[in-house]
């Protein structure tokens, strides 16, 4: 299981309703590192500005990669934390996050990320293994 969900929680899910404020409250809980990861580059967007900001640290472990694995191959998770930080969020390789503002004049750059041309020109031998 990917997400620590309280009785209260699965609950509201088989019941039908489910608040997505509770859902993205327990992805942060669940998934400290990738909740990190994800709001400090919201915050370095919001303040330095640009067309976007990323992370191109590998995580400290298996762990933490495996947060941001979760996080971000869940259509739910990844769309609960796009809806809430107000961002669109791409993703390369094992690592490699950005946060990109709903601005549609950096349609182009994002774009260019997420572009096979970009996904080759972000190979490296070190992150064979990621």
């Amino acid at each position: 299981m990917s997400l620590d969900v309280s009785p209260a929680l699965l609950e509201q899910a088989e019941r039908g309703e489910v608040d997505e404020a509770e859902f993205v409250d327990c992805v942060r809980t669940s998934l400290p590192y990738a909740w990190e990861m994800i709001s400090s580059l919201v915050a370095r967007l919001k303040i330095d500005g640009g067309e976007f900001a990323d992370n191109q640290t590998p995580p400290p472990d298996e762990r933490a990669r495996g947060q941001l694995l979760r996080a971000l191959a869940s259509d739910a998770i990844r769309g609960a934390l796009e809806r809430h930080f107000g961002v669109r969020l791409a993703f390369q390789n094992c690592h490699r996050v950005a946060v990109f503002p709903l601005d549609p004049s950096v349609d182009d750059r994002l774009a260019r990320f997420t572009s096979i041309r970009g996904q080759l020109l972000n190979q490296s031998p070190e992150l064979r293994d990621c």
